[in-house]
């Protein structure tokens, strides 16, 4: 192992610098009030949980888990996720209290990461979740939300991706021999690997239809208007799942001004293992990664003892910082810089601009700034405060 630099980071680790946070400040307020207003109360956990209940019962690989041990000999984890310890508190007191919860959260999130490849260890998130909805409203609410969110912080160019975990399965389990092959196809369809997709075909020895089956289902991205096309790939008893499809889409064609922006993709598949219905992602311009992505969940509750239908959605707050429109600030920022003797004139004069005119002020001793060129070109206005008076710069 080699020796740790004085300032290098933990792998995947990174350095949130002012101007960054004052983007993520914005998202949070802009957010915040939007999502109250949509009746969603924000709730916060604990950034330690332990491993048995939530680091068991997350979908989050264990390898990629950051570990640690509590003095009492206990394993804990940095919480993967939000959704599972959101999953913990709701079964455990909320639902007791109110059915169905609406909940959201802005936090930060740990991922171990192997190696160094540009992918963060620590990432915000901002997400909401509706517990306690088994239908297809509930499913139709959470997308429009999504979309409404997306457009009150600034973005125009945006897409919604659709899928469901349930057709998605049936169709797999339709067209190959045994639940190994469905694990294995399933998981590249994970990583988007769809040329390996057609190679794992070619060595499973499936009957010619039921490989042409599965070649037509990673051709299709589906319009709306062409959903009746995936009934054949289903059974008589799985037709219930496209009939939720349906249903999903005639809602989302009341709520949404501009359903073009929403695609069905059925290829579509999560990490996320206790998906079972309808899930989506959120492609962005400026992003080649989805900015978010949500769906339903009903299974986790099981984990916890719980039978509730359960959606959501989580946003990426760094990839969101890659698409966002620049924000222009147009808050004013003085710099009274003060001479020996002139502390009390100075701090009187920026708290006079601090209270009547709402300026951002600074306060600062002339003789510790090393380079006053330097030091001065980061503020709107400079005035120095000496033995001739207030000078303007």
């Amino acid at each position: 192992m080699s020796k740790i630099q004085m300032f290098e980071k933990p792998l995947g680790m990174r350095d949130s610098f002012p101007e960054v946070n004052e983007q993520k400040e914005y998202i949070r307020s802009t957010a915040r009030d939007f999502i109250r207003n949509k009746g969603y109360d924000f709730i916060k956990t604990p950034s330690v949980e332990y491993f048995e209940t939530i680091g068991k019962a997350s979908a989050i690989d264990e390898s990629s888990l950051f570990k640690l041990v509590d003095n009492q000999g206990e394993m804990l984890v940095l919480r993967p996720d939000m959704t599972t310890p959101i999953a913990r508190i709701a079964a455990s007191k909320l639902l007791k209290e109110k059915n169905p919860l609406r909940l959201a959260y802005f936090a930060n999130v740990f991922r171990a990461q192997h190696r160094e490849g540009g992918r963060p260890a620590e990432f915000e998130q901002l997400g909401l979740e509706l517990i306690g909805d088994f239908s297809a409203y509930g499913d139709s609410e959470i997308i429009h939300t999504a979309v409404e969110l997306i457009k009150a912080l600034g973005i125009e160019s945006f897409r919604i991706t659709i899928g469901h975990a349930g057709v998605l399965s049936a169709i797999l389990t339709n067209n190959t021999k045994t639940e190994e092959q469905v694990d294995s196809l399933r998981q590249l369809l994970v990583e988007k690997n769809l040329v390996g997709f057609e190679q794992k075909l070619e060595e499973m020895q499936l009957l010619d239809k039921q490989k042409k089956n599965l070649i037509k289902l990673i051709d299709y991205t589906v319009d709306s208007k062409e959903l009746e096309s995936l009934r054949p790939f289903l059974t008589d008893e799985q037709q219930y799942l496209m009939d939720q499809v349906k249903q999903l889409q005639r809602l989302l064609e009341i709520q949404l001004s501009d359903s073009s922006i929403v695609s069905f993709d059925f290829t579509l598949a999560s990490h996320m293992s206790y998906y079972t219905g309808m899930l989506f992602e959120i492609h962005a311009e400026g992003s080649g990664f989805p900015i978010g992505n949500g769906g339903r969940y009903d299974e986790l509750f099981k984990q916890f003892n719980e039978k509730v239908g359960a959606i959501g959605f989580g946003i990426r707050v760094d990839r969101l910082l890659e698409v966002l429109p620049p924000k222009e600030i147009k808050e004013k920022h003085t710099l009274f810089l003060f001479q020996e003797g002139f502390y009390s004139k100075a701090n009187e004069l920026a708290e006079e601009r601090r209270k009547k005119a709402a300026e951002r002020v600074t306060l600062q001793y002339i003789e510790s700034v090393n380079d006053l060129n330097a030091y001065t070109k980061s503020f709107d206005e400079v005035i120095i405060v000496s033995e001739g008076g207030s000078l303007r710069e």
